[in-house]
């Protein structure tokens, strides 16, 4: 690119004008914090998974399934939206697009035949059918945190906690933000809400497909980020507080269509707000470009590349490069470990914050305890969350109450992955307070949540909502964030999927063989207490508190031992958690810092000095 001289002429101003509109496009497009942007948004319609309480019911009553057939299916969904591993694995050898792209078209699949089945659009489907159909459409959840949310952490490793809790916290709002637009599209419709979440997310996905990719890290860039963030937060949380009171009001007043469609006009533009917010960061940097090389005579300028592209999946922290080429040493280290077999190193891992290999992070102690823990401390809050149109129904809320508990689980929810991600990374950073802590006390308040709704106390499902959506939501951003601190970020992509699996898993547990078997066996006992005998394929309803009291039980128990069993990884990492985590991040970013200093220092044989231009690999040549 050639940037005018100071000499050029008046007619040439206007193309001067245009030329510099273009660049700073581009500059915006390609740049982090537009990658950024589009991340939040994907983030934004990527959790429809947590909307199974509205359309479930649809399900259920159209398909004549019992609570335990509906149970399983929740399970197939829980089971697709949590176990990434492939997802994990492709992005390790292909560039983020390609995940995005697969999880687009599944989720485009998953939900419309779904969607289909449900209308009668097609013949009534086998329950195997069923379960593969919600099983892939809920998959691409996992395809999209990889490809977007993965690509985040490595992109900023230095504020992990942050950029955890806001991307986990958007898709925790994602179930308020999607039943706002389905109102505006389709009214009251609950089966077109399955329609919706089939293409909007597949949509979005595919509008910013070439936006998310790997980044080279910028250590000035670093220092400032944090506040960058505060003010995404700042934003999402005025998103929030707005879908609250929406809420609020939507559960008092009958909306027409035309008010429906403006609360969606206000949500969208909250949600493209943050675009300035990237303005502002990508002006500051091309402003401080223009005066860095603003001449005070004729002076020509011309931009040069000096640094390579980073890889589509790095598996070094910086890409350190000078004129002649780059070096990853991240290259080096898997040349060296591929040396020694995989299987020979299996049970001998580094020390907790160096890379581990996939091998050595799954058979840690210190996975295996963070998995039974997380089993059930997420296990009963997803049961909780998947159960919660029907434990309304069975004591006795009206249905506009119980789409308000689903979007108070929501709201809940996003506040509960932001509050642990920005809480979590302060006090970690000021107090060492360990985030295996913050985990184990989310935990026991959990526990709160569930013995509520136990006992059945006279509308305690509000206040049980809110605290099981807010602890459903703190415990990932603390999860997530705890693996890439003591198994580090080489391996990232998968270590991530390979946690999230014990969501599944306590599901299947909590929800299919306890809740959905002890649900259908109290509403079988009403119904031989009234003297009807059940036919098959009928609906099966149970009404009372009896109906979820000793499933609650049952998980209020288990919530505690995952407590217990959180509080033994509390004390096998206290002195990691004690000593400097993030030094080796720190010492790489002085070195790059500290080369990129003597590189704007450093004239070359003409005499021209590079200055670099931050954040996109490129420096400028001054010429005098």
């Amino acid at each position: 690119m050639v940037v005018a001289s100071s000499s050029s002429t008046s007619s040439k101003a206007p193309k001067d004008g245009w030329r510099a509109i273009m660049s700073f496009t581009h500059q915006v497009i390609t740049g982090r914090w537009f990658m950024v942007f589009a991340s939040l948004l994907i983030m934004a319609v990527a959790g429809a998974t947590y909307m199974f309480g509205l359309y479930s019911n649809d399900i259920k009553t159209s398909l004549g399934y019992d609570q335990s057939t509906l149970n399983m299916l929740s399970f197939f969904k829980d089971l697709g939206a949590n176990v990434g591993v492939l997802s994990g694995l492709i992005n390790e050898i292909t560039p983020p697009w390609v995940v995005l792209s697969i999880g687009a078209i599944m989720n485009l699949f998953g939900y419309l035949m779904i969607w289909l089945s449900v209308t009668n659009r097609i013949p009534r489907p086998h329950i195997w059918q069923m379960c593969l159909y919600i099983c892939i459409g809920a998959n691409s959840q996992s395809f999209a945190n990889t490809g977007a949310l993965v690509t985040c952490v490595k992109n900023f490793p230095g504020s992990r906690g942050s950029i955890l809790g806001l991307l986990k916290g958007y898709v925790g709002l994602s179930g308020a933000i999607i039943t706002q637009l389905y109102h505006a599209f389709y009214g009251d419709d609950s089966t077109s809400l399955i329609l919706l979440i089939g293409w909007l997310p597949a949509m979005v996905s595919f509008i910013f497909l070439p936006t998310i990719r790997i980044l080279k890290l910028d250590a000035l860039q670093q220092k400032k980020e944090l506040k960058v963030f505060n003010h995404l937060l700042y934003i999402s949380l005025g998103l929030a507080s707005f879908l609250m009171v929406l809420i609020i009001v939507q559960n008092k007043l009958s909306f027409t269509t035309v008010e429906y469609a403006v609360d969606g006009f206000v949500v969208v533009f909250l949600l493209l707000l943050p675009l300035a917010i990237v303005f502002r960061e990508e002006f500051k940097l091309f402003r401080a470009k223009i005066t860095e090389v603003q001449p005070s005579s004729n002076i020509n300028y011309k931009s040069e590349e000096v640094l390579t592209e980073s890889e589509p999946n790095n598996t070094s922290i910086i890409n350190k490069s000078d004129n002649t080429g780059s070096t990853d040493s991240g290259s080096a280290n898997a040349s060296s470990d591929s040396a020694a077999s995989c299987w020979s190193t299996a049970f001998k891992p580094p020390n907790r914050g160096e890379d581990y290999t996939i091998l050595q992070a799954l058979f840690s102690i210190d996975m295996i305890i963070l998995f039974i823990a997380t089993t059930f401390g997420v296990g009963g809050t997803l049961t909780a969350i998947d159960n919660l149109g029907q434990i309304g129904n069975s004591l006795g809320y009206p249905k506009r109450s119980i789409t308000t508990f689903v979007s108070l689980v929501s709201i809940w929810n996003y506040l509960g992955r932001v509050a642990s991600g920005f809480a979590s990374e302060i006090l970690l950073k000021k107090y060492k307070f360990p985030r295996p802590l913050m985990l184990s006390l989310v935990m026991l308040l959990s526990c709160l949540g569930h013995i509520l709704i136990a006992l059945g106390v006279p509308n305690s499902l509000y206040l049980s909502s809110v605290i099981i959506g807010f602890c459903f939501g703190a415990q990932w951003p603390l999860m997530f964030a705890i693996i890439s601190e003591i198994f580090g970020l080489k391996y990232y992509s998968t270590l991530y999927n390979l946690g999230a699996v014990a969501s599944p898993v306590g599901s299947y547990i909590l929800n299919v063989k306890v809740t959905g078997s002890l649900y259908d066996k109290e509403a079988l006992k009403m119904l031989e207490a009234k003297g009807i005998k059940r036919v098959d394929g009928e609906d099966l309803s149970c009404v009372g508190v009896q109906c979820y009291r000793m499933a609650f039980i049952i998980i209020t128990a288990s919530t505690f031992i995952g407590c217990l069993v959180s509080f033994i990884l509390v004390l096998r990492t206290r002195k990691f958690y004690r000593s400097d985590i993030y030094g080796k991040l720190r010492r790489e970013l002085e070195a790059a810092e500290t080369d990129m200093e003597m590189k704007m220092g450093t004239s070359n044989k003409n005499g021209d000095a590079l200055v670099p231009e931050e954040g996109h690999g490129h420096a400028i040549r001054l010429s005098n």
